[in-house]
């Protein structure tokens, strides 16, 4: 009886342990799914979905297969934490996401706690990688670098036209509307008006009288599509003529339907188009057969988890630690967007960031496209 018995227990422990040798490996994909900003959530999704399914296709990882869990932060910081410590019960083990650097930070030291890496498509604050985590990376360049880039282009091609700064508060609008105003500054460009707005606000009649006032001909803004197609919209329509220039904040394609015909002009900075590069051909083709035309961040999103399944393989280990050493140390690696290094804070080691500028196509629709 107790031979049967221990063989049964030896048995059961070893049928444990297979089952544990294959289990699926989790990765949390998490941003704004619902609310004013589920374009970019819907992007994030797709391009995480799309990696998984294709890198499953070939056999998984490690004998694993990949599994998507989602998190919706509805762009909000306390939220975020939510999502964060569902993913800790869930038994996430690595993070593509979120979108915005408010959510980002303070979720990122959920999972540094507790052993999960995470990887954000679209957060470019630099203080997601500046304190210090082992956790923390990203496939799109920072705030500091975009900054220059824009304030640099204002300054050479908007000599003398009085520029407003204007931003939305958050983390990613200020910080961005901050590092712009930093190279303005240094360029000898001292800004007419420099302001706030809050997120989800619908009127600026008092903002744009101001700035009309100060005949203001840039107007930078630091936030997302939603305030921003607004702003060029109702500037249009009160009369003042100003070139809206903002970042990667804008890049959506609901931006022009926001901000309707005053769109065209607008000037934003953004990577070279990844839809581009030659090793995305055959997965934006996947993504437009299925009828969802992967813009902006999808391709960084796919990229994501194209990083943790090559790592995972270089180290020959799940571990979240084990993979992030890889990733610091075993560049570069091929994706999507091309290949990528990271340095040991966790920021890629090449971001390059160019001008785009709105315009009305052949069809009559206006795009973002590459200046």
């Amino acid at each position: 009886m107790k031979k049967s018995l221990m063989s049964g227990l030896v048995l059961a422990a070893g049928l444990a342990f297979a089952g544990a040798a294959h289990a699926d490996i989790k990765i949390g994909v998490a941003g704004p799914l619902t609310g004013p900003n589920a374009a970019f959530g819907a992007q994030l999704q797709k391009g995480a979905e799309q990696a998984v399914a294709d890198i499953n296709a070939k056999g998984g990882v490690l004998g694993q297969k990949l599994v998507v869990v989602l998190g919706d932060d509805v762009s909000d910081a306390k939220q975020g934490v939510s999502v964060a410590n569902k993913f800790v019960g869930d038994g996430v083990q690595f993070v593509v996401g979120h979108f915005n650097s408010s959510v980002s930070i303070p979720a990122s030291e959920v999972y540094a706690e507790n052993n999960i890496l995470q990887i954000t498509p679209a957060s470019t604050n630099p203080t997601f990688t500046e304190r210090g985590l082992w956790n923390t990376f990203r496939t799109c360049g920072r705030d500091d670098q975009q900054g220059a880039v824009a304030g640099k282009y204002i300054a050479e091609n908007f000599k003398n036209v009085p520029v407003a700064v204007i931003h939305d508060k958050t983390t990613y609008g200020q910080g961005l509307a901050d590092e712009t105003k930093k190279a303005l500054n240094a360029a000898g460009v001292q800004e007419v008006i420099y302001e706030g707005v809050n997120v989800g606000d619908k009127d600026f009649s008092a903002l744009i009288s101001k700035m009309k006032a100060a005949n203001v001909g840039v107007i930078y803004w630091g936030g997302l599509h939603t305030e921003g197609g607004l702003i060029v919209r109702q500037s249009a329509e009160q009369g003042l003529k100003a070139t809206l220039f903002s970042g990667d904040g804008i890049v959506s394609n609901e931006f022009a339907s926001i901000a309707g015909p005053s769109a065209e002009g607008t000037l934003n900075t953004f990577s070279p188009d990844p839809r581009a590069n030659p090793a995305a051909v055959a997965v934006v083709d996947e993504f437009r057969k299925a009828g969802f035309e992967p813009e902006s961040y999808t391709l960084y999103s796919y990229s994501s988890v194209q990083l943790i399944a090559e790592a995972i393989t270089k180290a020959n280990s799940t571990d979240p630690q084990k993979v992030a050493e890889v990733l610091k140390s075993g560049g570069p690696f091929e994706t999507v967007i091309g290949p990528l290094s990271f340095d040991s804070k966790g920021d890629r080691t090449t971001a390059d960031y160019v001008m785009w500028i709105w315009k009305k196509g052949d069809d009559g629709k206006i795009t973002n496209v590459p200046l």
